[in-house]
């Protein structure tokens, strides 16, 4: 077996970071060539080709002239044994193929549900296209006709309108969207491009090509209009079918804030909307990846949409917007402060090797060397194993600069540090890959929407968890006196922070009745919930005095426990810091694999932003 130490202190290219590289400007294969000699020099060794705004004309999605530098690259990636991943869109979201689904058969645009208000008798009067969902009265009397017709959207295109540099040229072509609701129109779009990939390229799937990234797909793409829903034609009995109830006299909750629980109505058709794109865009993906051996990987819509997750065969999130910052609510509040524990908890009850994270995209100019290290360990104090840098920019020319920035790469002001970070990268994604990871609490969560308030306080109390999706708990997990068993972890607590699908009432019951159910209220106090939970589940960790900042992740890797532990705020921690039934321990440098005893009970004083580990001994 190979040694711990040695493989830590180097571990295999397989671990890379595996950036965007934006191609956004006339190519050529020599500078193709460069470029990539560039990235291995500095321990990048791979790379996500994602066409991009910027492209001219004469490079068009998909034709033999863009194909061929794919050509050249992945010949490339093959003589110096690195890594290549496939984008399915030009430029995203996904699912139009730079419009040619559309342009193949128009009754493939995307569509939705509007409404349109009746005077009294009368009758709706339907435009080409468009056809009649349903009539419906209002609360109040007022009728209201729900109509299916096809939606004003649009993707983001690759190229800029005139092919300009000037400042006034900067409008970019906007492809119609696709009907992701469509089983048609998404197989149009498997075979445009999934299949024409296959057809040039199969030889390197599972090798070179080493998986494809479906982003963000929506069922409204990038909508110009405003009071719609999404839909497509057919779709009312399919939200009955998935919601098991008629849900004709609740649509007038779409648009109306005063109908009975509108807002319960809305999460309902959202739920069902979010099942159906699991069925008719995920599952397909997800089935075509299987039979052709290539990895599906990339990242839904949602930060919380766990559920689509479970047709990733690497599951994804993204860090974009400065959603997340350090020193700041956004790292512990909110939708996207649970996007790191989403993609890491559906690797894990999935029983996947790997979860990525797309961190840095548009994160602005001001995005810092120190800025960048803390969102990437971020990430990994939560599970993730595979970062996907935002972006390596092809070219920085004229207006492409300010293209959704920064380049964090060749173009950076930190690129002639990059193998230092590559490297740490490189050792803590090894670390997080193929090990157990040692937790037993769970955070209840639906397929569209995870729980933020009981997961910040454990957090900040080093109670590490998972969200588990309830959908297992009906599923394939096995639920006893002892709590929830799946995928070889064994959750002894469960904790209820919303309010759970019907269907998760037995397992539910069984919890409660063995004690290991812990309901969890926006004013529960954060002392009372530790302590319900630490009756449960032994603390790995005891601080002493309470540090707030301390994160904590603790798996066993080759036989060996190994703890991270990530001062998440700039202002530098000391604590008593002790680890339950850990013998003697080594604390490792990250960035370097520099090893140094350490005295468990004693002082652990981290800087700001500090990332650390403890490896016991085998």
């Amino acid at each position: 077996m190979t040694n711990f130490w040695q493989t830590l202190q180097s571990p295999p290219a397989e671990f890379s970071v595996i950036p965007f590289w934006f191609w956004n400007d006339d190519l050529d294969a020599d500078e193709l060539r460069r470029q990539i000699a560039d990235f291995q020099a500095h321990g990048v060794d791979g790379f996500l080709i994602h066409p991009r705004v910027g492209l001219p004309h004469s490079l068009g999605w998909m034709s033999e002239k863009l194909l061929s530098f794919y050509d050249i690259a992945i010949d490339e990636a093959q003589r110096r044994g690195m890594q290549v991943i496939l984008y399915d869109e030009g430029m995203y979201p996904s699912g139009s193929s730079s419009g040619q689904v559309v342009a193949e058969n128009p009754a493939y645009r995307c569509r939705c549900l509007a409404k349109v208000e009746l005077a009294g008798g009368e009758e709706p009067v339907l435009a080409d296209g468009q056809s009649l969902v349903a009539v419906v009265a209002r609360q109040n009397g007022q009728r209201v006709a729900v109509i299916d017709r096809p939606l004003d959207a649009f993707i983001r295109g690759l190229h800029y309108t005139d092919d300009s540099d000037a400042e006034n040229a900067k409008a970019e072509d906007e492809p119609p969207a696709g009907d992701l609701l469509n089983p048609d129109a998404v197989d149009c779009f498997i075979r445009l491009v999934y299949d024409r990939f296959a057809a040039r390229y199969r030889q390197h799937f599972g090798s070179t090509i080493t998986a494809i990234f479906t982003d963000e797909p929506s069922p409204v793409g990038r909508p110009r209009e405003r009071g719609i829903w999404p839909g497509t034609t057919g779709i009312l009995p399919e939200v009955n079918r998935i919601l098991g109830y008629d849900f004709t006299p609740h649509l007038p909750s779409l648009w109306y804030d005063d109908e009975p629980d509108a807002a319960h109505h809305r999460a309902e058709y959202t739920r069902a909307i979010g099942l159906r794109m699991e069925e008719v865009w995920y599952q397909r993906l997800y089935d075509w990846c299987e039979r052709h051996g290539l990895p599906l990987t990339g990242h839904p819509a949602e930060a919380d949409d766990l559920g689509a997750e479970r047709y990733f065969h690497i599951p994804g999130q993204d860090l974009v917007w400065r959603w997340v910052l350090p020193d700041h609510p956004t790292a512990l509040e909110g939708r996207q402060s649970t996007q790191g524990k989403c993609a890491s908890s559906a690797m894990i009850h999935l029983g996947r090797r790997r979860n990525l994270n797309e961190l840095c995209g548009a994160y602005g100019h001001e995005l810092t060397w120190e800025e960048m290290n803390w969102l990437a360990d971020w990430c990994f104090i939560r599970g993730a194993n595979l970062l996907v840098p935002h972006a390596f920019y092809y070219s920085v020319r004229g207006i492409r600069r300010d293209e959704r920035p920064p380049d964090v790469g060749p173009n950076s002001a930190w690129w002639d540090r990059y193998p230092v970070y590559a490297d740490r990268c490189r050792r803590l994604s090894w670390l997080n890959t193929d090990s157990r990871h040692i937790c037993h609490t769970a955070i209840l969560g639906a397929s569209d929407h995870l729980p933020w308030a009981a997961a910040k306080v454990l957090f900040q109390h080093q109670r590490d968890f998972n969200y588990l999706e309830e959908r297992h708990l009906w599923e394939d997990a096995q639920v006893d006196e002892t709590g929830i068993h799946i995928a070889g972890m064994h959750y002894a607590a469960l904790i209820l922070d919303q309010p759970p699908h019907p269907a998760a009432g037995p397992a539910l019951a069984l919890l409660e009745k063995s004690g290991r159910l812990i309901r969890h209220a926006a004013d529960t106090p954060a002392t009372e919930l530790v302590a319900r939970l630490d009756a449960l589940v032994s603390p790995d960790v005891t601080v002493d005095p309470p540090t707030p900042s301390l994160r904590v992740r603790h798996i066993q890797k080759d036989r060996r426990d190994v703890w991270m532990l990530f001062n998440e705020e700039r202002a530098p921690l000391a604590t008593n810091f002790h680890l339950a039934g850990a013998g003697g321990l080594s604390r490792v440098d990250p960035a370097t694999g520099e090893q140094a005893a350490f005295v468990n009970g004693g002082a652990l004083s981290l800087a700001g932003y500090e990332l650390t580990l403890l490896v016991g001994e085998e």
